[in-house]
């Protein structure tokens, strides 16, 4: 039995929306004959919807085209696009490498075929065969933006850096407070100075400590996000 006209506007709607791309009544209609609905229906749900400003259309010659409204999803701004594109890079070389791991274990086998036993061959192949599939796993867990670092092993990494930054804090300040004595009454240009003794600093080796700290707070905001 098919549905209800309000019924049948509610399905049209959610899937319009769902889909979020251009549409043509045929294109719905092929697409929601599981829910026993025909075309003459879908029309006039699609036509309903128009006039009641759920969504829009626009008409090429004879053939109307219907779109979900866009002002009622969240458009990502420029920091945020380019946030999901580096992440969308990071993961990409991720799965490049896996792929990588995954085709050296495939011709790991074909190798081994050809040199063990026909007993230590099932053997190896079952045991490749599984790895096979944990690296496939971790590929379909990649391809869908989950993490594979634990919160201990994260939190473990960022105890180290926090600490490796905050001996480089000291080192920094330390080293600030015995040049700054040493050259306050000195007859020598600083920086002649610093060159005869052979000194860089970070700023002369194009090292700058707070984007190194910025990377240990934005990897917080992403992991409380």
């Amino acid at each position: 039995m098919p549905p209800k006209a309000d019924n049948t506007e509610g399905i049209v709607l959610n899937f319009v929306n769902e889909q979020n791309r251009p549409l043509n009544v045929q294109n719905v209609a092929d697409s929601l004959q599981k829910f026993n609905l025909k075309k003459a229906p879908i029309q006039k749900a699609l036509d309903n919807l128009c006039d009641s400003g759920k969504i829009s259309f626009k008409e090429y010659g004879k053939q109307k085209i219907y779109l979900a409204r866009q002002d009622q999803f969240d458009i990502p701004d420029s920091e945020e696009l380019n946030k999901m594109k580096e992440e969308n890079a990071n993961l990409q070389e991720r799965l490049d490498q896996q792929k990588k791991a995954t085709s050296e274990v495939e011709a790991e086998i074909k190798s081994l075929q050809s040199n063990l036993t026909l007993e230590e061959i099932h053997a190896k192949e079952a045991k490749l065969r599984k790895e096979v599939d944990e690296m496939e796993k971790k590929l379909i867990k990649l391809r869908g933006g989950v993490t594979l670092v634990s919160p201990e092993e994260r939190k473990a990494i960022e105890g180290l850096y926090s600490e490796a930054l905050n001996q480089w804090r000291i080192r920094k300040r330390m080293f600030r407070d015995v040049w700054d004595a040493i050259t306050e009454n000195s007859p020598k240009n600083p920086k002649e100075f610093k060159e005869e003794l052979g000194i860089e600093n970070d700023e002369d080796v194009g090292v700058n400590f707070q984007s190194f700290a910025d990377l240990m707070q934005h990897g917080k905001k992403r992991a409380r996000g």
